[in-house]
C-alpha cells in the first residue's frame, strides 16, 4: 500500500526560497557557460582595494573587492538597506543615489572608482526626525505606492531639482524619465518634485 504522499517528511537542512532562487541562478549560469571557460572560474580573486567614502555625512574606510558596485558596499557592507536593487541593469532606477551631488545608477558603478567620494542616500534624506520637503511632497501628492520604486524616485528628485530640471511638469517627467515606477504613480511624483522646487 502506498504512503500517504502528506505525511511523507523530508530530511535534511531546509533552505529559504530566496536560496533556492539563488542557488538555482547559479546552476543556470554555470550552465549557460561555453565549454572550456570552467577553468575561469578557478581565476584568483581580484586584489581588494581600500577606499574612503563619506556616506551620509559619516566617513567610511572600507576595503572593497574592485568588483563591487556602489549599491552592494551600500547595502552589504554599510547595511544601507534603503537603496533599492531593482533590474540590476540601470534600467529602472531604483538604486540611484546622489555621489558629489549627482545622480548616479549605483548598481552600474563600481565603488572603486569612487574613493574619496561623498554619498547620499535616502538614509542621509531625513534630518533629526523631520521628513525634507521632497519626501513632504511625496506623502501629500501620494508619489509613493508599494515604496520600492520610492527611495529612488526620491533621491532623483532630489538630483533633477538641483539640476534646475523641474521648471515644468514636462521637464520633471523628461528628467525624471531613468526611473521607472512599476505601479503606475507618476502623475504624483511629478507633482511632489515640483512642489519641493516651488518651496526650495
Amino acid at each position: 500500500m502506498a504512503e500517504n504522499p502528506s505525511a511523507l517528511h523530508l530530511s535534511g537542512p531546509r533552505i529559504s526560497r530566496r536560496e533556492a532562487l539563488q542557488a538555482t541562478a547559479a546552476a543556470a549560469a554555470l550552465a549557460a557557460l561555453p565549454p572550456g571557460s570552467a577553468a575561469a572560474t578557478n581565476a584568483p580573486a581580484a586584489a581588494a582595494v581600500t577606499l574612503t567614502l563619506t556616506v551620509n555625512g559619516r566617513g567610511h574606510t572600507l576595503t572593497v573587492d574592485p568588483r563591487q558596485s556602489v549599491l552592494d558596499v551600500l547595502r552589504e557592507t554599510l547595511d544601507l538597506t534603503g537603496t533599492k536593487k531593482g533590474c540590476n541593469q540601470g534600467a529602472c532606477g531604483a538604486c540611484t543615489v546622489l555621489v558629489n551631488g549627482k545622480r548616479i545608477v549605483s548598481c552600474l558603478t563600481l565603488a572603486s572608482m569612487y574613493d574619496g567620494a561623498r554619498i547620499e542616500t535616502i538614509e542621509g534624506v531625513e534630518k533629526d526626525g523631520a521628513l525634507h520637503p521632497l519626501q513632504e511632497a511625496f506623502v501629500e501628492h501620494d508619489g509613493l505606492q508599494c515604496g520600492f520604486c520610492t527611495p529612488g524616485q526620491i533621491m532623483s528628485g532630489l538630483g533633477c531639482i538641483a539640476e534646475g530640471h523641474a521648471g515644468s511638469p514636462e521637464e520633471i517627467q523628461f528628467w525624471m524619465s531613468g526611473n521607472i515606477c512599476r505601479c503606475g504613480a507618476y502623475p504624483g511624483i511629478v507633482a511632489a518634485v515640483a512642489d519641493a522646487a516651488g518651496r526650495s
